[in-house]
C-alpha cells in the first residue's frame, strides 16, 4: 500500500475513534408495554450505552424509585437486576402504570415502559347466606358483583339444567315466580385470568299445598286391600291428613299411612263393607290448604277395549274388552251405534243396546269378554260403549271405542280414524246419551 494511503486510513480510525468517545449516553433497550398477573415478578428493562458519568435514573409518576445504584424506595420489591434493570416481585394491582428510565443530562432523555397488572376475579354475593326466599308470583333477585382485570364477565344459570344461559350481568332478576323456579342457581364470574368463579345460591319459592291424587276411583272388594296415594307439593312442608266420609282416620291395625317423599299413602288391609266410601286427603301449610277427593269402591272398574279398531269381515265384528272386579260380575250392557262420517261433521245413528251374558267366574281381578256383532255395514264406522255390573252396582262407562268395517275409504286410512269431538266433550255427551238410553230400555 502507498504510504500516503496509510497515514489517511490512520487518520479515519483516529476519527472515529474519537467521534465514539465524543457520543452522548443512548439507550440499546426499546419501551414496552408489560402485562403482567398479581403475585408474578417483572423486570423491565433499561441498558444505556456511553453513559460516562451521567446518572441513571427510575421513576414512577413524580416519585424516584432509584438513582444511579441506590434504592430510593423504600419497598423491598423492587431492586436492579444486571446493572440498571428494574425487578419487581409479587406484583400488586398498585404497580401498574408507566415507570421512567431516564438519563439526568441536560436533554433528560427517558426511556417508558407501561406495566398492566392483571388480576383474577373477584366477586361479592348477595344476599351472602346464598339463599333466597319468595312467595309464588312475587320476585327475587340474586347479584353477583365481580371486580379484576380485566373486567370480568358474569353468567347465570339454573344447575339442573346448565345448557340454558339465564342472563348476563351482576344481577338476575326472577318475576313471577312459580314452584317449579324453586332450586340451585349459579353465577361464574370470568376474565381469563385464573380459573372461573363460582358461587352457588339457593331460591325457595313458598307456595300453599298442590295435591294430586294417582286415581280419583279405587276398586277393591271384601277381603282384599286398597291403596290411595296422593301426592303433595308445598313449601313450607305441609301436614297431611286423611279423612273418610268427612270423619278423621287414625291408625290401626288394618289402616296405615305412609309418607315417602311428596307420596302420602292409606293402605286399607282386609276391605270389610263400612270401608267403602269417599276419602280426602287434606295438605296444610301457613300459606293454605288443599284437598282432593279418592272413591274406595267394589264396582268394576270401566272396561277397557282390546279388540283391534279395523274389523276383520264386512258386515261383522268381533268386539273384546276387559272389565276389572273382585266379585264375579252380574250383568254386561253394550251400546253401539253407526256413524255417517262427512268431511267436517260426524252424523250417528241410533244406538243399539245390547245386553251381554257376564262371563263364568275368572278366579281373577280381570274378567275378559268377546262379543261379536253381526249385520253391520260394509265399510261404515261404528262407536260403543260398554258398562258392568257386580253385587256393588253398575261402573262407570267406558271411553268411547272406534271400529270400522272392511270396505269402503276406511279400510285403506284406518290409521287416520279420530273422533272430531274432544274426549271429555265427547264423553260426557255420551255419558248423557247413555243414561238417557239405559232409563228408557228399564221403563219400557
Amino acid at each position: 500500500m502507498e504510504p500516503g494511503w496509510v497515514v489517511l486510513a490512520a487518520a479515519l480510525v483516529a476519527v472515529f475513534a474519537q467521534n465514539n468517545r465524543n457520543d452522548g449516553p443512548r439507550f440499546l433497550s426499546r419501551g414496552h408495554s408489560f402485562r403482567t398477573v398479581v403475585g408474578d415478578t417483572l423486570l423491565l428493562p433499561c441498558q444505556v450505552q456511553n453513559l460516562g458519568s451521567l446518572v441513571l435514573l427510575w421513576r414512577r409518576g413524580p416519585a424516584v424509585l432509584t438513582a444511579a445504584s441506590l434504592m430510593v424506595t423504600r419497598d423491598e420489591r423492587f431492586r436492579l437486576v444486571d446493572g440498571y434493570n428494574l425487578q419487581i416481585t409479587d406484583v400488586g394491582p398498585q404497580d401498574a402504570g408507566d415507570y421512567v428510565c431516564q438519563i439526568s443530562d441536560r436533554v433528560a432523555r427517558d426511556q417508558v415502559h407501561t406495566v398492566e397488572v392483571l388480576v383474577p376475579p373477584s366477586m361479592r354475593a348477595s344476599p351472602e347466606s346464598r339463599h333466597a326466599a319468595a312467595r309464588r308470583g312475587g320476585a327475587a333477585v340474586l347479584e353477583c358483583r365481580a371486580s379484576g382485570n380485566p373486567v370480568p364477565t358474569v353468567t347465570w344459570h339454573k344447575l339442573n339444567d346448565s345448557s340454558l344461559r339465564l342472563g348476563e350481568g351482576p344481577q338476575l332478576q326472577l318475576s313471577r315466580l312459580e314452584r317449579q323456579h324453586s332450586g340451585k342457581y349459579a353465577c361464574t364470574v370470568d376474565n381469563g385470568v385464573g380459573p372461573p368463579i363460582v358461587a352457588e345460591f339457593q331460591l325457595q319459592v313458598l307456595y300453599p299445598p298442590e295435591i294430586t291424587v294417582e286415581r280419583s276411583w279405587v276398586h277393591t272388594g271384601e277381603g282384599f286391600r286398597a291403596e290411595l296415594l296422593c301426592t303433595v307439593l308445598a313449601d313450607p312442608p305441609a301436614e297431611v291428613l286423611w279423612y273418610q266420609n268427612s270423619f278423621p282416620l287414625s291408625a290401626s291395625e288394618r289402616v296405615t299411612m305412609s309418607v315417602r317423599g311428596n307420596n302420602h299413602t292409606l293402605l286399607i288391609a282386609n276391605v270389610q263393607p263400612e270401608d267403602f266410601g269417599n276419602y280426602t286427603c287434606v295438605a296444610d301449610n301457613s300459606l293454605g290448604r288443599a284437598r282432593q277427593h279418592v272413591e274406595v269402591s267394589g264396582r268394576p272398574g270401566a272396561a277397557r277395549f282390546t279388540s283391534p279398531p279395523l274389523a276383520r269381515s264386512r258386515t261383522a265384528y268381533t268386539l273384546s274388552f276387559a272389565v276389572d272386579s273382585y266379585p264375579p260380575l252380574d250383568e254386561l250392557r253394550l251400546l253401539y251405534r253407526q256413524l255417517a262420517i262427512n268431511e267436517s261433521f260426524q252424523q250417528p245413528g241410533r244406538w243399539h243396546d245390547v245386553v251381554i251374558q257376564a262371563p263364568e267366574p275368572a278366579g281373577s281381578l280381570t274378567h275378559r269378554v268377546t262379543h261379536e256383532l253381526r249385520g253391520l255395514d260394509p265399510g261404515a264406522v261404528y262407536e260403543a260403549i260398554v258398562q258392568a255390573k257386580n253385587r256393588y252396582g253398575w261402573n262407570e262407562v267406558s271411553d268411547i271405542f272406534q271400529f270400522h268395517t272392511l270396505g269402503g275409504t276406511h279400510s285403506v286410512h284406518a290409521d287416520e280414524l279420530s273422533p272430531m269431538f274432544a274426549s271429555a266433550v265427547r264423553h260426557r255427551m255420551m255419558t248423557c246419551t247413555v243414561l238417557l238410553a239405559l232409563c228408557t230400555h228399564l221403563l219400557g
